[in-house]
This record gives C-alpha cells, sequence and structure tokens, in this order.
C-alpha cells in the first residue's frame, strides 16, 4: 500500500510539474507584452530581456488615448459585443430547447442540417452574404454585424448538449403543474443550464471582440469602427512604437479577461460536463 501511495504522489508531482511548464510557456508572450507595454521604445527589443522595467513608463498608457479615438473603437466594440452575444445565447437557447426536448416530425434531419452549416467555411458564402447586405443598404452599419451573427450553429449544438443532459421527468412534472413551454424553458431549464449558458456567453464574447474580417468588410466610416481594426490602425501609423502598441494591446484584452474570471466557475463547469448525457 505504501508502494502504491507513494507511486501515486511521484505521479501526481510530475504531472503538476508539467503542467506548470507548459503554463510558463503559455504565460511567456503575455508576460513580455506587459513588460514592453512600460518600457521606453528603445528598451523593447534589448537583450537580455529586462522583464521588470527600469524606469515604467506609465504615459504609454496615457499616449496611446491620444494617438487614435481608441475609446470610440472600444465603445463599438463593446455594443456590439455585448448586443450579438445576448442575440446569440437567446435565440441558441430557444432554438436548442426545440431540438433537446420538444417532439415534432423531422426534428433530427433538421437539427442535422442546421449543425452541418458549421463544416462549411465562411469564405464559401461570405460574397453572396455581402451582396444580401448590400442590397438591404446596411454596409458601414453596425446593423450589418449584428444581424449576420445573432444566430450561431454551435451555440446551438452546444446549448443542446446540455439541455439533452437534464432529465425528461423535469419537464414532465412541470407540465402536469399547469407549466407552459415557455414557462419550462425560463423556470426549469435555463437555471439548469447555467454553466451552457456561461460557455456560450465566452466562447461569443471572446469571438465577438476579436472578430476582424467581419468589421473589416461591413464598415468604412472611422467613428464606426471596432477596437481590432483601431488596433490594426494604430500599428499602421505607428508601426515602429512598439512600446505604445504593446499598451494598446493590452487595454483591448482588459474587458475579455473580466468576462472570463467573471464567468470562469461556471466555465469551467460546463467544459467538464458538455459531454454528459442523462
Amino acid at each position: 500500500m505504501e508502494t502504491v501511495s507513494y507511486k501515486k504522489i511521484i505521479s501526481k508531482v510530475v504531472v503538476y510539474t508539467l503542467l506548470l511548464l507548459l503554463l510558463g510557456v503559455a504565460l511567456i508572450p503575455f508576460l513580455w507584452m506587459l513588460s514592453a507595454s512600460l518600457k521606453a521604445n528603445k528598451d523593447v527589443f534589448s537583450f537580455p530581456i529586462q522583464w521588470i522595467p527600469h524606469p515604467i513608463v506609465w504615459e504609454n498608457y496615457i499616449e496611446i488615448w491620444k494617438k487614435i479615438p481608441l475609446i470610440t473603437f472600444i465603445l463599438n466594440t463593446m455594443k456590439l459585443t455585448i448586443i450579438i452575444t445576448v442575440l446569440q445565447v437567446v435565440t441558441s437557447s430557444l432554438a436548442s430547447y426545440g431540438f433537446a426536448k420538444l417532439e415534432f416530425k423531422g426534428r433530427d434531419l433538421l437539427f442535422l442540417c442546421y449543425v452541418s452549416t458549421i463544416a462549411i467555411p465562411w469564405q464559401v458564402y461570405m460574397i453572396p452574404q455581402y451582396l444580401i447586405i448590400q442590397k438591404m443598404n446596411l454596409v458601414d452599419s453596425h446593423w450589418s454585424l449584428i444581424i449576420l451573427q445573432a444566430f450561431s450553429a454551435f451555440g446551438v449544438f452546444l446549448m443542446r448538449q446540455f439541455l439533452i443532459s437534464i432529465p425528461k421527468e423535469l419537464s414532465e412534472a412541470a407540465k402536469i403543474d399547469g407549466l407552459s413551454e415557455f414557462g419550462i424553458f425560463g423556470k426549469i431549464m435555463m437555471p439548469l443550464a447555467k454553466p451552457g449558458l456561461a460557455t456560450l456567453t465566452i466562447f461569443t464574447f471572446v469571438t465577438i471582440w476579436n472578430d476582424f474580417m467581419g468589421p473589416l468588410i461591413y464598415l468604412n466610416s472611422t467613428d464606426k469602427k471596432t477596437i481590432q481594426l483601431g488596433l490594426r490602425l494604430f500599428i499602421t501609423q505607428f508601426s515602429a512604437e512598439y512600446s505604445l502598441i504593446m499598451a494598446a494591446s493590452i487595454v483591448t484584452l482588459v474587458p475579455v479577461l473580466i468576462v472570463f474570471l467573471s464567468l470562469q466557475k461556471y466555465f469551467v463547469e460546463g467544459i467538464a460536463t458538455s459531454g454528459l448525457k442523462g
């Protein structure tokens, strides 16, 4: 017994050591970016790397707001990200409830056809999509991105996996008590699917916040552009000022980190249980 226990301890030490090493490797680029954002531009690529800047140039984080209309880009991105995330969560939840808990003819075939669209590369239908938006006179408008991204086949698939894991007996008992389908959806299914909702929220938020191609194609006016286009504009105009570029990049990461840390508990639970069925 002591030998088995000793082997378990050794194996855990090895596993945790490897995980810490991998974590360190993954964090090195981020730590370098943070360090570079607090240096004078001439010290960014100094060798050996000075991880703790001396002196610390806090002015970099003030200067970036003066170079480009960064606050406008951030507000535009926040607006689009929040609206699209809310719409995707709502539409995906409603559709997944129908596919998971309602019985109707052709349900499984319809679900298969819808989810199969995930396998179609966006580049295949990018031009027809643009022509439709152009006919609707929505080019250079935030509505173009909102309409195109309000629905998600991946979101429906993800939420359906969570709802399938919820026993049917709960909804059947609720029907006996007189609850409508919308009542069952809102009062029973959604509270039990919090891990799935958190997971979908994080995935959607990060995807929309980091979206570059969509805004690049549909948004032309500077006052409508998002943070990713703004960051690209910053890099184009100030390609030699790497300390400012790193500072601007750090600023763009803050909202994503806040959302992830706020929903981390549910996200981890959601990843752990997404493949289970009840």
